[in-house]
């Protein structure tokens, strides 16, 4: 993604059925586990799925248990939830509450509607918060969905055992060689990306990223930058050899 910009102005190619099986799972209210590798697309999709539902609770950091309740809150807070509403005066109130405290409230306010919850960037999540999610899904019968890099233990960590029924899981991969191109295509026209060998560039960008969209966009901003341009051409092998170097790839 391009500096400065938001998650909606990156597009979507090539995930109608993944994102059909996303409203499918939220119109119907059941869990779900999306996963794929790192920079293939999970969280711009599910974000773009939500729009429609306003009663998805949508937790961008699930690092931990406080992380995701004190999300949660400032999500009913928003919506105008009157147990939110009377518990925190404003978001900053929310910050100053216990765990426990937060937790109490949070059930409470899911009692209140019909609502869903989405964790991303799962990692590994403790036993412990496995414990507090299955807590909110029972009393609040309040279905807790997940995105993860996998369906794997090190990924969904303690709570893998909620989303151990393959209709639970959507994959999303890396795309197949054809929107692959469209999509590198697409980015370079929207960076006005110019340049003699922007063909030859183009190719090894299809190398190099094996169809990552993370890995195809981030190559196509660093050839934007003066110290990998040369005239009219892009110098490809330094630029590619610099995206190594940085840790930035995801093969």
């Amino acid at each position: 993604m391009k500096k400065g910009a938001s998650i909606s102005d990156e597009p979507i190619f090539d995930r109608e059925q993944e994102r059909q099986r996303i409203d499918q799972f939220l119109c119907k209210r059941h869990p779900f586990l999306l996963c794929g590798p790192a920079g293939v697309g999970k969280t711009l999709l599910v974000r773009s799925a939500l729009r429609p539902f306003q009663s998805v609770l949508y937790c961008a950091d699930s690092s931990t248990t406080n992380a995701v309740l004190r999300s949660l809150a400032v999500n009913l807070l928003r919506m105008k939830n009157a147990r939110a509403g009377k518990a925190f005066r404003d978001e900053a109130a929310i910050a100053s509450k216990s765990a426990v405290s937060l937790k109490g409230i949070v059930i409470d306010a899911l009692r209140e509607g019909e609502y869903s919850i989405i964790l991303d960037h799962l990692k590994r999540p403790s036993y412990t918060f496995a414990s507090a999610m299955r807590e909110i899904m029972g009393w609040g019968s309040t279905p807790v969905s997940a995105v993860a890099r996998s369906a794997h233990m090190e990924d969904t960590g303690f709570l893998q055992p909620l989303y151990a029924g393959r209709s639970q899981k959507c994959e999303i991969h890396n795309f197949e060689d054809a929107a692959a191109a469209q999509f590198a295509r697409e980015m370079i026209r929207r960076r006005e990306l110019s340049g003699t060998n922007v063909g030859e560039f183009l190719e090894r960008i299809l190398e190099f990223s094996a169809g990552n969209p993370r890995t195809m966009i981030a190559l196509i901003d660093m050839a934007r930058y003066p110290k990998y341009r040369s005239q009219e051409n892009i110098k490809i092998t330094p630029l590619y050899i610099d995206f190594r170097m940085s840790g930035n790839a995801h093969r």
